[in-house]
């Protein structure tokens, strides 16, 4: 079944060649639109089932456009922005918005810097077309009165009994496609003296983790920040693993350190779930860890999450209902690892639990 994909940028170059990246590799139905206003028409007749968008655009640009398509007409929606920190932030914006995902363009010329990419983009609208919730999608744009929370699910098996843990010394987020707007569900929900550090692996470059735990930091009760090159782990703090690279967790003394080390090449994935969740298990142990998998292709951390819950510690993954993406919790789901399924929206409140012992 053919794949119905709107190409919207200002450049003619740039749509041919994304156009012929997408015929190369998928069953596709292609329109292009140079701009914002001639691509809202063109989603009205033909129904996209999923869009590329550029940020700068003359006439409407992609902000003004994909704030109204979500309005009027949702559709999952792939951002093609380059690593500048002013597109990072427009980026930002356009998840905010309702876009699932975003490519980023390396530098170079157009044929050298799209044809980079190609794997990723081709991936991520195929991605998009299968399995990004529509309507969760449009449900951001509406102004509703928030429902009350949903009952806890429990995962369909333990292995074993789980043991009374001891205090919650770190929680650890992993999370991929979609996790923007699923980390901005979730952690302005915490109060500022959660008395846990919380270490979140979100695959994006760079550019954009620093712009990312920026942007958090404005919408927290707790401070956020990047990781640099060694940071210790502090209770009422939030840290973003640099991109481009990898993250593992030793100890100083008697509290957690958390180490940006170079990409593991075994690894597809970075900041690599797997590798940050590993580390502090044999740093810290299982039982003083909480495991949170989030929304994302792929099953990065789900071994190592499985791992964490067969020696005692605490798993959640977010549930098919709310993730953009159910790859990675599915994982994790499917290996028993996880003792509690929940939905986005009540993530915060078990952590909240957990880290207060209240069983």
């Amino acid at each position: 079944m053919s794949i119905r994909v709107l190409v919207v940028d200002d450049s003619a170059l740039m749509r041919r060649y994304i156009s012929q990246i997408l015929e190369e590799s998928l069953e596709v139905e292609l329109l292009t639109a140079r701009d914002g206003e001639e691509a809202l028409t063109k989603t009205r007749e033909f129904n996209p089932d999923v869009i590329t968008l550029d940020i700068n655009m003359p006439v409407m640009d992609g902000l003004t456009f994909l704030s109204r398509v979500m309005t009027e007409m949702p559709c999952p929606v792939v951002m093609v922005s380059s690593l500048t920190e002013r597109d990072a932030l427009a980026t930002f914006e356009a998840l905010h918005l309702g876009a699932v995902d975003y490519v980023t363009k390396p530098g170079g010329t157009v044929s050298m810097n799209i044809r980079a990419v190609a794997k990723e983009l081709v991936s991520k609208v195929r991605a998009a077309s299968r399995n990004a919730k529509i309507a969760r999608l449009r449900q951001r744009h509406r102004s509703l009165e928030p429902p009350s929370p949903p009952a806890l699910v429990v995962a369909k098996k333990k292995v074993g009994v789980l043991r009374r843990p001891g205090p919650v010394r770190l929680v650890l987020i992993g999370v991929s496609t979609g996790g923007p707007g699923t980390l901005e569900e979730i952690l302005p929900k915490l109060p500022a003296d959660f008395p846990s550090p919380i270490l979140i692996a979100q695959h994006m470059p760079a550019t954009f983790t620093r712009v990312f735990a920026e942007r958090l930091d404005t919408i927290c009760a707790l401070q956020v920040e990047e990781v640099q090159k060694r940071s210790k782990l502090e209770p009422g703090h939030v840290y973003i693993a640099a991109g481009d690279a990898d993250v593992e967790v030793s100890r100083l003394g008697l509290g957690p350190v958390a180490t940006t080390v170079p990409e593991d090449p075994d690894m597809p994935w970075h900041p690599s779930v797997d590798r940050m969740v590993k580390s502090a298990v044999t740093q810290l142990g299982a039982d003083a860890l909480v495991g949170v998998l989030l929304t994302g292709m792929g099953d990065d951390g789900a071994a190592a999450m499985k791992e964490l819950h067969d020696q005692g510690g605490r798993t959640i993954a977010e549930s098919e209902e709310t993730a953009i993406i159910f790859g990675m919790p599915h994982e994790l789901i499917e290996r028993e690892g996880a003792n509690v399924v929940l939905p986005c929206q009540s993530v915060a409140s078990q952590l909240v639990t957990w880290a207060g012992f209240k069983e």
